[in-house]
């Protein structure tokens, strides 16, 4: 199975009712666009990124990106030796989070999807958004993607992180 097609299976398994039209767009995205998947996908492309998150501590890890000077969850583009939607949102985390041993939340399944706009060429990222466990005791290390590297307790998000940050935030504490 393709890194594309495991996307298109993994959408058409996500369920959340609040996100059927976003959902939609992604299939029709998918569809329309066979490189989809791929930064060089001008129309947009699909991202995947995980939340870094220390339940027993109540803690979020989050990274100042580098060149947007936001606090974010981890994540990034596909990349060919992705084989699956959710193991390229952990490969992601592991390696801008420097923690060993993260394991995803609900089995690999996404928590959440945001479409959000991003400067030329291409203009759109279509995240799909995960929930990484971080083993306890974990230690991060800041990669060269990042300015800083973070924990936040879960009620200091919302004073340093956007909405979309914020509501994938809520999305996992609600499932744990």
């Amino acid at each position: 199975m393709s890194l594309h097609e495991d996307a298109v299976r993994t959408l058409k398994e996500y369920a959340d009712g609040d996100q059927e039209e976003l959902r939609g767009l992604y299939l029709d995205h998918l569809s329309a666009y066979p490189d989809g998947m791929w930064k060089a996908c001008t129309a947009g492309h699909l991202t995947a990124s995980a939340l870094v998150i220390d339940p027993a501590r109540e803690q979020v890890l989050l990274t100042l990106h580098k060149k947007l000077g936001m606090w974010l969850q981890m994540g990034g583009h596909c990349e060919p030796g992705d084989t699956t939607v959710a193991r390229a949102a952990l490969r992601e985390a592991a390696e801008e989070s420097g923690v060993a041993g993260l394991t995803l939340l609900r089995g690999g399944t996404p928590v959440r999807l945001d479409r959000h706009p991003i400067p030329a060429p291409c203009h759109w990222h279509l995240d799909v958004q995960y929930a990484a466990l971080a083993p306890a005791g974990s230690v991060a290390e800041i990669s060269d993607e990042s300015l800083d590297l973070r924990w936040f307790g879960y009620d200091e998000v919302a004073n340093v992180a956007d909405v979309s940050v914020v509501q994938l935030l809520e999305r996992t504490r609600a499932l744990l």
